[in-house]
């Protein structure tokens, strides 16, 4: 991500743009990494960036801009609200080991549309403000891989964005038609989408798209049009939409009960498969690859078998769910291609998973139920919380948890994902927390981080 060398032209931009725009909040340090230039310098937790050589970094990227330079003068408040410059040199290459509580130094850019199948507002009220939080900025798109839309870019930001080469990015795209996109964005700056991605072709800018799919609005046609008119821009050297994921719409017993949106359904999946598994075929004997590829959900919502790790290529959207779980039961496979035949002290646990990948992961539970001394449930869970039957498991809540085992037999120990809890945080989406449910279950409960750490948790003595 931070291969190029920051140009000139973005120097001068920085320069330009840190004399008329306000003041940003300085960059709060919250750690120091060990025998780093930072150290060497000082730096404590709670000291304050202010600027490097006269520029007040705005986020992350300008802060890894502003430093590849070999002279560096920082201005510097610590925690006593005490000034310090401090002028260094350094190598190019060089990182100075400060991490920043937040990455964003002036504010999150939120959304500014209205989207009736917006996961955030289909929650309820009353829980952690960060829930809530609509995220539509171009940065964490850029430093995380979030979407964003495009709509709320002021034409500053289309110059940043140019200016630092900050790509790619992944865009919601949903459509390319442009009043129907305006429709399902409730926002008429939406119809500008292919004037937009011909804007990131013309600087040789990349990114990836992602179509949420709503059954009767924009799949079927609309669907394969779309693909195509993103495909258009996925030929060639240099290609500007590297990617497409087409992922079905998520919807809540919390969403507006206005809306006519539809799930998706055993049948609607089957179709959408169809549909782009044969424009698939098309794409790779044209450009060598599969290009447009399908949300795991789909075939799990379809019972379809998933397609095989080879199909997914290099994984260009795993972290949106396009062959995440065809990817964990790889590692699952080889964290399990030697186990024990037995193992000394008997062990008697549970494992709770979302109830729409169960099926998926029944085989790795009786690989490891093979192993004498050794019982694990598995339990796929659905998700009354948000009135779903089929749930993926980074979705269940510490609610759905106690309802779904409240009355089972689980044993001395309970192995939930950590991808059911806040980053960092032994919290569920619905705020309850971890000793919470061990109070309520009355069993110990063990976060498994990983395929190894799953495995290692059951054979360990």
């Amino acid at each position: 991500m931070w291969n190029e060398r920051p140009q000139e032209k973005a120097f001068s931009s920085l320069r330009e743009k840190s004399l008329r725009e306000p003041p940003v909040q300085p960059a709060l340090i919250e750690a120091v990494q060990r025998n780093s230039i930072g150290q060497d310098l000082g730096f404590q937790p709670g000291d304050k960036l202010l600027s490097i050589n006269g520029i007040q970094p705005r986020d992350l990227i300008d802060y890894k801009y502003l430093i590849a330079e070999e002279q560096l003068e920082l201005e510097v408040l610590d925690d006593d609200d005490k000034l310090h410059k401090i002028q260094l040199d350094k190598n190019l290459d060089d990182d100075l080991g400060l991490v920043f509580k937040e990455v964003l130094f002036d504010g999150l850019k939120q959304c500014n549309n209205h989207c009736s199948f917006c996961f955030i507002d289909q929650q309820p009220k009353g829980h952690r403000n960060t829930l809530y939080l609509k995220d539509d900025d171009y940065r964490m798109s850029f430093l995380y891989g979030s979407y964003l839309t495009l709509t709320n870019l002021r034409q500053k930001d289309w110059q940043r964005i140019e200016h630092q080469r900050l790509s790619p990015l992944f865009v919601s795209v949903h459509s390319t038609d442009s009043s129907l996109r305006a429709k399902l964005l409730k926002n008429s700056r939406a119809a500008l989408i292919m004037q937009q991605i011909k804007w990131f072709s013309e600087r040789k800018l990349q990114l990836h798209a992602q179509i949420v799919v709503c059954p009767d609005l924009n799949d079927s046609e609309n669907l394969e049009k779309t693909l195509n008119d993103l495909y258009l821009y996925a030929q060639g050297d240099w290609p500007t939409v590297l990617s497409a994921a087409v992922v079905p719409v998520g919807l809540t017993r919390f969403r507006p009960s206005d809306d006519s949106l539809k799930p998706v359904d055993k049948e609607c999946a089957k179709k959408v498969i169809q549909l782009v598994e044969t424009l698939q075929k098309t794409y790779q004997s044209s450009i060598g690859r599969r290009f447009a590829w399908l949300s795991d959900e789909w075939y799990l919502l379809s019972h379809q078998p998933l397609p095989s790790r080879f199909e997914y290529e290099d994984l260009p959207q795993e972290e949106n769910g396009v062959g995440s779980i065809r990817s964990f039961l790889e590692n699952m496979e080889k964290a399990t291609s030697k186990l024990p035949e037995k193992i000394s002290k008997k062990k008697n646990c549970s494992w709770v998973v979302g109830k729409l990948v169960e099926t998926a992961l029944c085989p790795i539970a009786e690989r490891m139920n093979q192993i004498e001394g050794l019982s694990l449930k598995l339990f796929g869970l659905k998700s009354p919380y948000w009135g779903k039957e089929n749930v993926v498991t980074g979705l269940l809540t510490g609610q759905d948890i106690i309802t779904g085992l409240n009355d089972k037999e689980l044993g001395e120990e309970l192995l939930l994902p950590s991808i059911m809890l806040k980053h960092g945080e032994p919290t569920f989406l619905d705020d309850m927390t971890v000793e919470t449910v061990e109070k309520t279950l009355k069993i110990t409960i063990r976060i498994i981080s990983s395929p190894d750490d799953f495995v290692k948790t059951l054979i360990k003595d």
